[in-house]
């Protein structure tokens, strides 16, 4: 191959697809799996074996053993890993009856894989390296260890589980790891995670002063200091503005509501392990389910108050939109940062429209959450179509709703030539939804807006409408909220933006640097001039050195600062340095304020 060509390819980025994404990265992953714990066994003789799986990245196997696995033992299990794959042992599929797979279990002494044998269904297969160990195991898998390279797979982390992801039975130990096909790719998907360590939210967001958690209040409920909350109202004052102009209407609903009104909706039959526990008065009231929930949900709410009066055909569409704060009871282990969390505000909506407006409004819909995305500038995504998955008993509603609530989805991705691909049992249990999937800067996807049909609950609710003949018709739900999930949006920005954020959304917009204390009076006049027009600026009276005044700054990713010395205070101006485009020059103050608050209107840069 010509140097050239080599170079040419060198540079050129390496892609690293999901594990559904390939075949290969299948078979790698599960057979890594099994190595790994068959080193496990070799080394800790007493650990027993559970699941195994792989996951979109890598793979992780499930562990009950006395002895607490450490880093140093990761290293240890790596070893002997290469080992077993120098080896060169066969993996080899063998289908046997349930008696033989329950017979030859209990000889090895191994409760956990019987309780996995009365979970699966025939055929039962036990996979094997060589002669020396065997697992239950569906596939697919390489035939041999020896199609694995040494230096393509990595142990990541030790953490705990639950079995079977219940906190009231035994805990494990969770050895996770990563395998490729090549050690570049390997190289890659490691340097990515190193980035990501950097990015991480949580990390920045304690750095940038934005959010905390604290044990007293509890896992999973984020506290927003005055930072944060500035960053959060931003983002609910922009699209608050959006759904003004596109004819919406603000509503409140209160944080909890009757066990009933979650029985007609649905929720309590097929969401209640999702939910926190019912609050009731008394024990009886509590066997005859006669109580309060915390709202999982926004919808059943609006819906009451579509339903307070009779409405006219003239009255839809409907638009009753709200910021409202919803619960959901996340096992302890599942919880992370601000992207999965127990409290959490949804940009939510709800849509009250007839047959014939239902694809127009759907559209429009659709052009709001495109034009968030583009505020954001988040412009890597690909629609989704959720659907039901037919063979599912977990959804509520007719075979005909279903079908025209899809149908109505697909015309709409079709209609606007968007990228998307279907997602069969992704659908809530009430509806088909549109989800946007957002890839980020390290690759990984995220799901942001989402807009669903819903044939069911205006059925469940009784819903009607006058018709323009008379007539009492059922109106059709669009469910929609173009950021989801505000606390998860934010925690994702901040690892897309590395905490730099865009000049609108910045909590501090503007810092002033004064060169000396003499200086401390031009500042804070400045700042207060550019606060009482809506600039977000701060003068930095601390006394410290300037030197130091300019890194905590940058440390603080503040878009724009300015030193101000002498010169400055005789001339009226201010030496402009922004992130986006570096060292500016002195600048009028008056010049400097007028092009502030144009970025800001217009969502760009200084």
């Amino acid at each position: 191959m010509p140097e050239a060509e080599q170079a040419q390819q060198a540079q050129q980025p390496i892609k690293l697809l999901r594990t559904s994404e390939s075949e290969s990265l299948q078979k790698i992953r599960h057979t890594t799996s099994h190595v790994m714990a068959m080193a496990v066994q070799k080394l800790f003789p007493k650990a027993q074996v559970t699941i195994g799986p792989w996951t979109e990245n890598g793979f992780y196997y499930d562990f009950d053993s006395p002895d607490a696995f450490t880093d140093k033992d990761l290293k240890k299990i790596r070893k002997e890993m290469i080992k077993i794959v120098n080896r060169k042992l066969p993996v080899t599929r063998e289908e046997v009856s349930r008696e033989e797979a329950k017979r030859r279990i209990e000889e090895l002494g191994e409760p956990y894989k019987l309780e996995i044998l009365d979970s699966i269904s025939e055929p039962i297969t036990l996979y094997h390296l060589g002669e020396q160990w065997w697992d239950l195991c569906a596939g697919p898998h390489l035939e041999s260890t020896a199609d694995l390279h040494p230096k393509a797979f990595a142990l990541e982390s030790v953490a705990g589980a639950y079995w079977r992801g219940d906190e009231t039975k035994a805990q494990l130990q969770r050895i996770y790891g990563t395998a490729w096909e090549t050690p570049e790719q390997l190289e890659e998907y490691q340097r990515r995670q190193e980035e990501a360590l950097k990015r991480d939210h949580r990390k920045l967001g304690k750095e940038l002063g934005l959010f905390i958690f604290a044990d007293p209040v509890g896992p999973g409920l984020p506290l927003w200091t005055p930072k944060g909350t500035i960053l959060r109202s931003q983002l609910e004052d922009y699209l608050k503005g959006e759904q003004t102009k596109r004819g919406y209407q603000g509503v409140v609903t209160p944080h909890l509501g009757k066990i009933d009104l979650f029985k007609i909706s649905g929720h309590w039959q097929n969401y209640k392990e999702d939910m926190f526990p019912m609050m009731a008065e008394s024990e009886e009231a509590a066997a005859a389910e006669q109580g309060f929930a915390l709202k999982p949900m926004n919808c059943p709410f609006h819906i009451q108050i579509y339903k307070s009066e009779l409405r006219s055909y003239k009255e839809l569409p409907m638009r009753l939109a709200e910021f409202g704060t919803v619960y959901r009871y996340e096992q302890s282990g599942e919880l992370g940062g601000l992207t999965r969390v127990r409290g959490f505000t949804v940009d939510d909506s709800h849509l009250f429209v007839t047959p014939e407006q239902l694809d127009d409004e759907f559209l429009k819909v659709v052009d709001l959450i495109l034009s968030v995305f583009k505020s954001l500038q988040l412009s890597n995504f690909k629609a989704r179509l959720s659907f039901r998955d037919p063979e599912s008993d977990k959804y509520v509603g007719s075979d005909e709703a279903w079908d025209k609530a899809q149908n109505a989805i697909r015309r709409a991705v079709e209609k606007m030539d968007m990228n998307h691909f279907e997602g069969i049992g992704e659908a809530a249990f009430y509806g088909p939804k549109l989800d946007f999937i957002f890839e980020d800067a390290l690759g990984r996807e995220w799901q942001l807006g989402t807009v669903q049909v819903d044939y069911n609950l205006p059925e469940r609710f009784e819903l009607e409408y006058v018709a323009e003949d008379g007539s009492r018709q059922r109106p059709i739900m669009i469910h929609r909220a173009p950021f989801g999930s505000l606390e998860r949006l934010i925690g994702i920005l901040i690892e897309e933006y590395a905490g730099d954020f865009p000049l609108w959304l910045a909590p501090v917009q503007v810092r002033l640097l004064p060169v000396r204390d003499a200086h401390f009076d031009y500042v804070k006049e400045v700042a207060a001039k550019m606060r009482e027009v809506g600039i977000r600026a701060e003068a930095d009276t601390s006394g410290e050195r300037l030197g130091k005044m300019i890194r905590n700054a940058e440390k603080q990713k503040i878009p724009v600062m300015s030193v101000v010395g002498d010169k400055e205070v005789e001339e009226n101006t201010l030496s402009i340095r922004t992130r986006a485009s570096g060292e500016l020059g002195a600048i009028a103050i008056s010049e400097v304020i007028e092009k502030l608050k144009n970025a800001i209107a217009d969502h760009s840069n200084f």
